[in-house]
Order: structure tokens, then C-alpha cells, then sequence
């Protein structure tokens, strides 16, 4: 999807013109890899924009940082000031909000020894990342391991794995890869957790390879209110291509649903009911219709 610029981006606790957000070409983090980050959603209510789940994505990108050992020069109420504050100054209600932090200028080794920490806030417009239903390829490139990178954690040079397999399913017509763990076991996509349906069950395949997303934890939470029992379990790919339903669920992904994996159309090949009527509550809750999640939403 394309940016779409706004007024301002927040850096170092700055408002910088969109255009004047630079930094320079020796910053470890565009050598290395060495920034964490966040993906946040905001969504227009009827009673102003709505910031979803923040607290839970602050708390992570802190984690993220920690296992960087990151020293951030903001606390954490800052920088949720920070994210409210852009949000109103470049009037924007459905927003993607991308907080990074990264080691800056300094040494040129792989070490990051008394090079400081600069810390960014960037919010744009945006709509829905994918059009359409998805058709999928299952990636030759296995996802990480929790014993090669920190469970749980978003550290930006992990995402290279991403895009090499982003590159091998757009090559081959796909619009989305699928990534396997170094077992075989269902994974993630590259950016996105994975659901499947099977005899009108919910179930989320559970990997150490695979982010636990925010999404993700909402929609297994939120799945009893529509009399949906939800499962946790580790899952063969065999198993994924026979499913009954598949979406995938993210921040920018919301929820998508799978039509087809490597080719084998799953169920009729179109948005399955149950993936439908997650999707239709996940709307509710973000819009602030459902006054039993209002907990999950930050207003600006």
C-alpha cells in the first residue's frame, strides 16, 4: 500500500515537517537491522478517533527495545502522548501508526557500543492493505526460531526473512506467502498471523517461530461472544490446506480471508461464515460499537 504523507512525523520528541525526517546514511539500524518497532491501528468513531489496543503495543515495543538493550529516551506515557498528539495535528481518524526506535549514527561495528538510541513516531491515513480474498504460497524459506531471535519481539532485521519470501510468492503470482517453522509446523505469514476452520472450530496454529500478535490474542478472546470455542495448537501444513476456512490477521492485515493455498482452493474458495463473522466483530469492536471491549481503545 502506498504512503500517504502527512503534516508531521514526532522524532526524538521533535514535530518534523514530513519531508525533513532524515537520518543519516552511517545509522546502525540501516546497516544492521538494529530497530524495533510497532504497527498500531487507529479507526474513526462516532466519538472521535480511536487509538486500538496502544497499551498493549507500547508495552511490546519496550520489550522489543529491552532485548535490543535499547535505553529509550521516553517513557511510555510520552510516547503515547506523542502518537495522540500526531494523530490530532495531521487530522487523520483511520490511521496506520508506526512507532520505531533505533540505534542512530556512531560505530561502524556490528556492536552497538555507546551509540545512542533515536526514537520515531509516524502516522498515516490508511485503508484497508488487502482488496480482495487471498490465494497463498507456502514459502521455501523457514521463519525464525526462538532460539536464533527473542520470542515475542519486533526487531525490524528479522523482517529480511519476510521479504525474501514476499519476493518468492509475488514472483509466482501469489499475493501472500505462508512461512513453516524449522519443524514443518505452520508458522506465519510475513507480517501476519494465520487462522484456520475446521468443523466449525476456531483454531490458531501455535508456534515459537510465530509472533503472538495483538490481533491474533483479540480475535482468540473475542471468538466466545460468538459462541465459537477457539484452540491453540501446533498445525501440519497438510492439515492448513484441508481446512474448511483460512485468514490471516494483523494490524495492517485486519482480517483477510484465504481462498487458496499452493493452488488447492480452500472450502468454496470464497470468504468462509465463520471467518465473516470474525471479521464483522472485529469491525464492531475497533469502531467502538461493542461497549463490552471499549477497554481496548485509546481515544485521542
Amino acid at each position: 500500500m502506498a504512503v500517504k504523507e502527512t503534516r508531521f512525523i514526532w522524532m526524538d520528541g521533535k514535530l518534523v515537517r514530513w519531508k525533513d525526517a532524515k537520518v543519516h546514511i552511517l545509522t546502525h539500524a540501516l546497516h544492521y537491522g538494529s530497530a524495533v518497532f510497532e504497527g498500531i491501528h487507529s479507526y474513526k468513531t462516532d466519538e472521535g478517533t480511536a487509538i486500538f489496543r496502544l497499551d498493549e503495543h507500547i508495552n511490546r515495543l519496550f520489550r522489543s527495545a529491552n532485548a535490543l538493550s535499547m535505553k529509550l529516551k521516553f517513557t511510555k506515557a510520552q510516547l503515547k502522548a506523542a502518537i495522540k498528539k500526531l494523530i490530532k495535528i495531521n487530522s487523520i481518524g483511520d490511521a496506520y501508526i508506526r512507532p520505531l526506535a533505533y540505534y542512530g549514527y556512531g560505530d561502524i561495528g556490528v556492536y552497538p557500543k555507546d551509540i545512542l538510541t533515536n526514537i520515531a513516531v509516524i502516522t498515516m491515513p490508511w485503508e484497508h492493505y488487502y482488496s480482495g480474498n487471498l490465494r497463498i504460497k507456502t514459502s521455501k524459506f523457514a521463519r525464525h526460531s526462538e532460539k536464533s531471535t527473542v520470542y515475542g519481539t519486533k526487531i525490524s532485521g528479522n523482517y529480511a526473512n519476510s521479504i525474501l519470501a514476499m519476493h518468492e510468492a509475488r514472483k509466482k503470482g501469489f499475493d501472500e506467502a505462508l512461512m513453516l517453522d524449522l519443524d514443518g509446523y505452520v508458522s506465519e505469514g510475513p507480517a501476519e498471523n494465520i487462522f484456520m476452520v475446521k468443523s466449525k472450530r476456531l483454531i490458531a496454529p501455535f508456534s515459537k517461530s510465530a509472533l503472538p500478535g495483538i490481533t491474533r490474542h483479540s480475535i482468540l478472546k473475542m471468538s466466545g461472544d460468538l459462541g465459537i470455542k477457539p484452540f491453540e495448537r501446533k498445525v501440519r501444513l497438510d492439515e492448513l490446506k484441508n481446512a474448511d476456512e483460512l485468514f490471516f490477521c494483523g494490524t495492517a492485515t485486519e482480517v483477510a480471508p484465504i481462498i487458496a493455498i499452493d493452488g488447492k482452493k480452500i472450502g468454496d474458495g470464497k470468504a468462509g461464515e465463520i471467518t465473516s463473522k470474525v471479521r464483522d466483530k472485529f469491525y464492531s469492536i475497533v469502531r467502538g460499537k461493542d461497549s463490552k471491549y471499549r477497554k481496548w481503545l485509546t481515544y485521542a
